[in-house]
């Protein structure tokens, strides 16, 4: 059996065959719970703490926790990042 392997695209969500619009959201999405997730495991939070400093209900930060990305927009997870203090930026590439 031989291992074939595909150089990646950058996008995880390219790769795995979404349109490249909705693969750019996606990738948006997931890095910014994801740096989301950091900062409530970095500053030792309770589901209640990060709850109370985001602004959204216990279990909706269980949600963010378990990575149920389809559960947040875009929009959501920058509201959230600004909640915390922190700005969110685009940064275009050609």
């Amino acid at each position: 059996m031989k291992n074939e392997s595909t150089k990646s695209s950058g996008n995880v969500f390219t790769d795995m065959g979404f349109e490249p619009a909705e693969a750019a959201v996606l990738q948006m999405r997931a890095s910014l719970m994801s740096d989301l997730r950091l900062y409530i495991e970095n500053n030792k939070l309770t589901q209640a703490e990060a709850a109370k400093r985001l602004g959204i209900a216990q279990s909706r930060v269980s949600d963010l926790v378990r990575g149920k990305w389809e559960k947040f927009s875009l929009e959501m997870l920058i509201t959230l990042e600004t909640r915390l203090g922190r700005s969110v930026r685009v940064e275009l590439a050609a």
